[in-house]
């Protein structure tokens, strides 16, 4: 796996405090995936990176379980996530749209 720059396995870096440099890959789109998942509602799954935070739910029935949510720099994450999706959707259906000649 290389990490620089966003190539290879890599698509995600800091690149200064507060601030993510994303390269939209789809074979890493489940991070983006999860990331609006748990924004929408805090669920249980793997903790990413320090993205979540976590805490333990013991109100439903059977044995306490770990529910994630994500922390204010998750949430900077997933905003750069979107914005990288959405030009890579730009680039894609400018390439469509030269392909069927309009």
């Amino acid at each position: 796996m290389r990490s620089g720059g966003g190539r290879g396995a890599r698509c995600r870096r800091m690149v200064r405090p507060g601030h993510w440099g994303v390269r939209a890959r789809v074979e890493r789109f489940s991070e983006p995936a999860l990331l609006l998942l748990l924004r929408e509602h805090p669920a249980h799954g793997y903790e990413l990176l320090g993205l979540v935070t976590s805490r333990w739910e013991a109100g439903e029935p059977g044995p306490a379980k770990r529910t994630y949510e994500l922390t204010t720099e998750g949430k900077r994450l997933l905003d750069e996530w979107a914005a990288a999706l959405a030009r890579s959707r730009e680039r894609i259906e400018t390439f469509l749209e030269r392909y069927e000649g309009r």
